[in-house]
């Protein structure tokens, strides 16, 4: 079986063709700067590469370029897109409605769009990308939709609830409802899975450090807590994001510079964060200018490692305890320093970093950088938010073939 992966932004595609039968990726490449003079980037598992400049129109132009690639003589990877078993769509919020991922049909499409203003950015773009792999495709085609969201619905109200009245919740249905859901999940369990140990019977707390960051702690398998809130912009300084702040901050800037709730939420997304203390927002960037004695970077890594322990200390506390520690995405993954800065605050809990194993393990290198003696475990995992995204998919789509199966003692998914 293979699963086509879908991550949409409003003027980009990636995706991902994964084989489910080795669970490797077979294909990926990226559909960007959609509606304008385009870029389409697609990339073999065996090295083949195809890189062109090129108009694209809409997001069903964009898979066409997607299927003509799939399928091409040079650097295809099928023969035909019939081989493609099923779509599995990355949704950024399912609010309230799913906590699960499902099979795409109308309804579901409408609960979708019925949740973009609550993520204005993320939810339109997907359904017009839903619907133009329906396009593309066929209607015929199986559609999953797994949500960023589904993973921190196990939270008990007193951690998603804001202190605000209770009238706006049932109005608006404003809470904390937490992001980065497949990574986290994928995290947690593999983390376990490298220890030896079960899931159900651990407390974890998955740090996903990137251009967005947050931070779930995972008791028992469950999110008991999440960082991000009713939007990414929650939680720790992220590359251009403020994170959490003192409301009045919002208010007191936007009375001093008369300025609108959008040119606000600009300023809090992408002036922030980062960028906003240091004046870069690419961390390369950043280590760059610390290195050389800037005082802004070097105060822009000291608020990141203070904050992410900050959180990490506060989940400790939720848990009453912690087994392990788990760094990942684009700097959890490949920044050692802003690792070893955060594990610094907990001495106190006997964490002692590996320094070596700490700076071995960068660019696609994971294991444990803790010393054997060290009183919790810290890990850094490479995220696989694709997989996730295809295992939920392929699960729905054998459930399908099951329940149409004549005879439901003998079916072969290939078969259909």
């Amino acid at each position: 079986m293979k699963i086509l992966v879908i991550n949409a932004g409003s003027s980009s595609v990636k995706y991902q063709l994964i084989d489910m039968d080795t669970e490797k990726m077979i294909a990926k490449g990226l559909c960007d700067r959609i509606g304008a003079n385009g870029f389409f980037k697609h990339e073999t598992s065996d090295g083949r590469k195809k890189q062109v400049e090129v108009a694209i129109k809409d997001h069903v132009e964009a898979f066409r370029l997607i299927t003509e690639a799939l399928t091409d003589k040079n650097v295809g990877v099928i023969s035909d897109p019939s081989e493609i078993t099923a779509v599995g769509h990355r949704i950024a919020q399912g609010g309230s409605l799913f906590n699960k991922s499902v099979l795409v049909n109308d309804e579901i499409i409408d609960g979708i769009a019925s949740l973009i203003p609550l993520a204005p950015l993320h939810n339109g773009p997907e359904v017009e990308t839903i619907r133009a792999c329906r396009k593309a495709f066929g209607k015929e085609k199986p559609e999953c939709a797994v949500f960023d969201t589904s993973f921190h619905s196990t939270m008990p109200q007193k951690a998603y609830m804001y202190a605000i009245p209770y009238k706006y919740y049932e109005k608006y249905h404003i809470r904390r409802y937490g992001f980065h859901g497949t990574s986290h999940r994928y995290v947690s369990s593999h983390c376990a899975h490298l220890m030896h140990r079960t899931l159900e019977k651990m407390k974890i707390i998955t740090c996903h450090i990137g251009n967005g960051s947050s931070i779930a702690a995972i008791q028992n398998g469950k999110v008991v807590d999440t960082s991000m809130g009713l939007t990414p912009l929650d939680g720790f300084m992220m590359g251009t994001r403020s994170g959490t702040l003192d409301p009045s901050v919002v208010t007191f800037i936007m009375e001093k510079e008369n300025l609108t709730p959008k040119q606000m939420n600009d300023i809090l997304n992408k002036e922030s964060g980062m960028l906003g203390i240091s004046g870069y927002s690419d961390d390369r960037d950043v280590t760059k200018a610390e290195i050389e004695g800037d005082p802004r970077a070097i105060l822009a890594h000291s608020m990141l490692g203070y904050q992410i322990a900050k959180f990490i200390g506060s989940y400790v506390t939720a848990m009453n305890g912690v087994d392990c520690i788990a760094f990942t995405a684009g700097l959890g993954e490949n920044q050692p320093g802003i690792r070893y800065d955060a594990c610094q605050y907990f001495k106190y809990l006997g964490i002692k970093i590996d320094a070596a194993a700490n700076n071995r393990l960068i660019h696609g290198n994971e294991g444990r950088i803790s010393t054997d003696d060290s009183a919790v475990a810290v890990y850094v995992i490479n995220t696989n938010e694709e997989l996730v995204i295809a295992r939920d998919t392929k699960e729905i789509v054998d459930k399908l073939i099951y329940a149409s199966a004549p005879d439901k003692t003998h079916v072969n998914p290939e078969d259909v």
